[in-house]
């Protein structure tokens, strides 16, 4: 998740074809696939296909091959990225290494005579993956874009320069070039069609070309690929969380517990005193819990850890006393309510600064007691209880005991390019509950990141597990109130549809054509059994 200014967001412009480049690689055939379908509101579920090559030294081990692979498809998360679509497999690395085709090939450099040959392996292989694209793509079959090539990261200055927007988002992206890379932009197919046009002057001054590739081939910098898209795998019917799970209780009797982790939006967490308002998460945390309160009211704040005194600040000479957590959240939402003794801007903002830093990395408890009625059986006193936490960051604590003790997890943050707290490496199965569970990661590329991951560690896989992910990239502005939408909607007593519940959590600001919630989708609900025709709840407080 990247920070972004208000009523701004990260346009990820949908990419222009290269045929002009006239050299685009084949694809293979239409497979069919087994995986489940995807329920989104903007996506489409698709298989993605692609091929590719590589060369390696002529004795070049099985391991070695796939590692040259996994570099060169790992360059097209960018670009597909860069082109409005998501991918299931992380930096899809996932290559079906039984399509490999080895060729044996003399390496040669023919402006050069006499300079020799290089033997080589040209390995040659298929990718195929789950896609996401936007609606507005419903119609396209294919996609020219592109690949890097050979050691591409030796020469990422040059790949700024020529293949990103070589913005300060792309800069900070410079040691990981393949994130950024974009083949679609003017300057980037200038310089494939000049290195391509380069390469074809080269083959055809060889002697046996059917034997001999030109040393400018192995050295090639981009790859140009067509980029196939097949099949539709989009859930077109309604379908539901498992409420009757939810409101019966699973990782406590008694209790639908909701664990919602908040991860820092900037650094300002350092142990000192600081402004609140110098991290944009801070008050969309407080707007998410309000779209929770107005939806199940009655919630109300029982626990606090590690514990703190919520109630009671001393500003300079003054004390201030009976403060609840709702004139907290008044202060930084409304600037109103303030205690009368607390006058000037100065004690109103070091008010609220001493309030930040109470809250920063604790976990705060509502409950709410309420009736539930499941079919015809008769109503039951049952508890609601949201545990919340603002400061996350890369320690991944938060987060395990979240996923542990939570019914419902919802994590809004960042996802460190994969590899922060939430990456799967950091997980075992022993660090989830049995029992039926919703995940909601509102973080940029989740569904690339986590998603595919996930159900393994899960004992029962998709029929103990409802995983909610983005495809793309998403913004930091209104995060927090669309995740707060989405908690609000699954407890408010309607049992809404996750298509609903995807309605509830788009953003409300930005009217943009390709979607306003970066690709969302939900997978693991296809063999959710619930339905409200079937075995209504009825809630009351």
């Amino acid at each position: 998740m990247r920070i972004v200014t208000h009523r701004s967001l990260l346009a990820l412009a949908l990419a222009a074809t290269l045929t002009s480049l006239g050299c685009a690689v084949e694809t293979p055939a239409d497979v069919d696939s087994q995986d489940e379908d995807l329920t989104s509101l903007t996506a489409l579920a698709r298989t993605l296909q692609f091929a590719g090559y590589v060369y390696v030294d002529t004795f070049a081990s099985d391991a070695t091959i796939l590692q040259a692979m996994r570099k060169q498809t790992q360059s097209a998360f960018g670009a597909l990225r860069e082109a409005n679509v998501g991918v299931n497999s992380r930096e899809l690395k996932d290559i079906d290494f039984s399509t490999a085709v080895k060729v044996p090939v003399d390496v040669v450099d023919p402006k050069t005579p006499g300079s020799g040959t290089k033997k080589m392996l040209r390995v040659s292989y298929k990718y195929t993956d789950t896609a996401l694209v936007p609606k507005s793509m419903a119609k396209r079959s294919s996609i020219a874009l592109g690949l890097l090539f050979g050691n591409y990261w030796s020469q990422n200055t040059k790949i700024l320069k020529e293949c990103t927007s070589n913005d300060k988002h792309a800069q900070e992206f410079a040691s990981s070039i393949w994130y950024v890379f974009n083949p679609a932009i003017s300057s980037c197919k200038a310089a494939m069609t000049a290195e391509q046009k380069k390469i074809n002057a080269d083959k055809k001054l060889l002697k046996i070309p059917t034997k001999q590739v030109p040393l400018s081939e192995v050295n090639r910098l981009y790859l140009p690929v067509t980029m196939k898209l097949t099949g539709d795998k989009t859930n077109k019917g309604l379908s539901y969380p498992e409420y009757d799970k939810l409101f019966t209780g699973g990782v406590q009797k008694g209790k639908l517990v909701i664990n919602m982790v908040n991860g820092l939006m900037a650094d300002w967490a350092d142990g000192q005193q600081h402004d609140p308002n110098e991290d944009d998460g801070y008050p969309m945390w407080f707007e998410g819990l309000r779209e929770i309160f107005s939806a199940r009211p009655g919630l109300t704040l029982v626990k606090i850890e590690p514990k703190e005194d919520l109630s009671t600040f001393t500003i300079g000479t003054k004390k201030v006393t009976g403060v609840k957590f709702t004139d907290i959240m008044k202060w930084e939402l409304d600037g109103v309510g303030f205690p009368s003794n607390i006058t000037s801007y100065d004690e109103r903002k070091q008010l609220r600064v001493s309030a930040a830093n109470k809250l920063l990395k604790h976990w705060l408890t509502f409950e709410v007691p309420v009736k539930v009625k499941i079919g015809t059986a008769t109503a039951k006193t049952f508890t609601i209880q949201l545990n919340t936490y603002f400061g996350a960051d890369s320690d991944y604590t938060p987060h395990k005991k979240a996923i542990k003790t939570g019914d419902v997890f919802i994590y809004n943050g960042h996802s460190y390019i994969g590899y922060g707290p939430l990456d799967p490496k950091n997980f075992s199965s022993s660090d989830f509950p049995s029992t039926y569970q919703i995940m909601f990661i509102n973080g940029c590329v989740s569904f690339n990141y986590y998603e595919k991951d996930y159900f393994p560690l899960k004992a029962g896989g998709t029929k103990t597990l409802d995983l909610v992910t983005n495809g793309l990239e998403s913004w930091v502005n209104e995060s927090g109130p669309a995740m707060g939408r989405f908690v609000g909607t699954l407890i408010n007593g309607k049992m809404a549809s996750y298509k609903q519940l995807l309605e509830a959590s788009q953003f409300t600001d930005f009217g943009y054509s390709w979607g306003m919630d970066a690709l969302r989708v939900v997978d693991g609900e296809l063999d959710n059994t619930y339905s409200p025709a079937k075995k209504p709840i009825i809630i009351k407080q």
